[in-house]
């Protein structure tokens, strides 16, 4: 059955990947780019929704530069939550159903390595800006009392941005080694497995599930380092990844040390190993730039 879906925040590595997984599914999407829609203008977001009548939205939307949020949290809070908050509004006012994405920041990342990975039910306790917003997002999402699916993943990978697998191909193809933190544990998730899972919540067959999910790239939790490794093997580059430690190499907002995501709901869309992922968009990178 197809259905009519709004993507918000459509030019970004995920929005791009929801819409084409939308579209090859045969639903009617309207994409639309920070700017087509302003998502911090509640009244113009009303407006859109209220014209486009869509089945759901798929909320693609957010200030994604973790360490600049801590300088400006205005800012970010008025995209990850304020934005939030308008969209669940005005989809619960016209009648549609609200895919909202979060994050894996919304947890400490306490537990030690080769624990349980958090599920659903567990306590948030978020340590940066950038998680603090994306849980008030959440919040915003859950008040307005709608249809919705709030999506937490995590360590997100695409052939349509910037992200950590692009950033080390490139650094393999510079230098002979690269130095990677070895403290930092989770999930890799690669956003063309993402985005299928989010269409099927939002107008297939997970459309009637409610409340939050952990949908995050399967297989066991990797190291950033260990993740690093695993992009020169498939990709055939020699390099060598050294470690340190997130103290060796410190940024302006805290990572969790351990942040892997799994699902305690039998309705949850369940993503294949990340190294599959990495597979398939190693191979559209190398369509992409053929």
């Amino acid at each position: 059955m197809s259905g009519k879906l709004l993507v918000t925040g459509a030019a970004g590595m995920l929005g791009q990947d929801v819409a084409r997984a939308a579209r090859a599914a045969g639903h009617d999407v309207t994409a639309l780019a920070r700017a087509d829609l302003d998502v911090t203008d509640g009244a113009a977001v009303a407006a859109v929704v209220t014209a486009a009548a869509p089945d759901a939205v798929v909320n693609c939307a957010a200030w994604t530069n973790v360490d600049g949020a801590e300088d400006a949290p205005e800012g970010a809070h008025a995209v990850n939550a304020d934005a939030a908050g308008h969209l669940a509004r005005a989809a619960t006012s016209a009648g549609a159903r609200l895919v909202h994405v979060s994050t894996d920041y919304v947890f400490d990342g306490q537990r030690a390595a080769g624990a349980a990975p958090y599920v659903e039910s567990d306590a948030t306790n978020p340590q940066s800006v950038y998680g603090r917003t994306k849980l008030a997002g959440e919040q915003a999402v859950a008040a307005a009392d709608g249809s919705h699916a709030i999506v937490r993943s995590s360590w997100l990978f695409g052939v349509s941005g910037a992200n950590f697998a692009a950033t080390m191909l490139r650094l393999g193809a510079e230098r002979d080694e690269v130095t990677v933190v070895e403290d930092q544990v989770g999930c890799p998730t690669a956003t063309a497995d993402l985005a299928e899972a989010l269409v099927a919540l939002a107008v297939g067959a997970a459309r009637e599930a409610q409340g939050v999910f952990h949908v995050a790239g399967g297989g066991e939790p990797v190291s950033w380092n260990a993740f690093a490794s695993e992009i020169f093997r498939q990709a055939g580059v020699d390099c060598r990844v050294l470690p340190c430690t997130t103290a060796e190499m410190p940024r302006p907002a805290p990572r969790p040390p351990f942040s892997a995501l799994t699902t305690e709901r039998a309705d949850t869309p369940l993503l294949p190993p990340w190294q599959d992922g990495l597979t398939r968009f190693l191979d559209a990178r190398k369509v992409l730039h053929a």
